[in-house]
């Protein structure tokens, strides 16, 4: 078990999904390589021209609500972003320890929440595909509050929804701007994914506690004690 973490004070997790729970390589394969290859081809274009339209569009979109929004992305790019996500759905895979983790965290008796600026669309096709919904006490997206979590309003709805207490909760993101904003809304425990894709080295995030895995914060003896 982590050593900054005391987890007998422990009552709530917050857990992110893409990069925390799952592997972000599906999602980085899937607006970096996929979706390019898919525009090219619909509008006769190289995959290199494509791929600097799309990441120039996410790009414009990046820390707004929009950025994660596939309704959005379906209208601005004029695809069937769903079924795109459903032809390669068979790269969304659970990092490893994820499930060590969670089922020993239900084991004794913490509440467990899901707390994710991905759309609600696509959270039903991870969900399908990971079998992973059944370990959380609730789901929320970012888009029932519509502020994304990097907006203090999303916290502030966050709490006066599932009423946890900051003191007693612990929240697990990979992306620095969403973790300094947990910061600011005094979540007293935040850990850092360094590696959120098995495709790309870890890096460090800076002033939070960071771990490649949930093998780093957990062994079986210190949670169940």
């Amino acid at each position: 078990m982590c050593s900054n973490v005391n987890w007998n004070k422990i009552e709530s997790i917050l857990l992110d999904l893409d990069g925390t729970l799952l592997d972000l390589n599906f999602d980085l394969h899937f607006w970096l390589e996929y979706i390019p290859k898919v525009y090219s081809e619909k509008h006769n274009i190289s995959f290199q021209d494509a791929k600097k339209i799309i990441v120039s569009r996410i790009e414009s979109q990046e820390g707004k609500l929009t950025w994660y929004c596939l309704d959005f992305w379906e209208e601005n790019l004029e695809l069937d972003i769903m079924k795109l996500k459903k032809d390669i759905s068979y790269l969304i895979q659970v990092h490893k320890h994820v499930l060590d983790f969670l089922n020993a965290a239900k084991k004794n008796k913490k509440q467990i929440f899901l707390v994710t600026n991905a759309h609600r669309k696509g959270i039903d096709l991870k969900m399908e595909a990971s079998g992973l919904q059944s370990y959380f006490d609730k789901i929320i997206s970012s888009h029932d509050f519509g502020s994304p979590k990097q907006d203090q309003k999303f916290w502030i709805e966050l709490v006066n929804t599932i009423d946890f207490d900051k003191d007693r909760s612990i929240f697990f993101d990979d992306s620095l701007d969403v973790l300094e904003a947990a910061s600011k809304f005094k979540i007293k425990n935040i850990v850092a994914i360094n590696k959120p894709s098995t495709k790309l080295d870890k890096k460090n995030i800076p002033g939070f506690i960071n771990i490649e895995n949930f093998s780093e914060v957990m062994t079986f003896n210190s949670i169940t004690n």
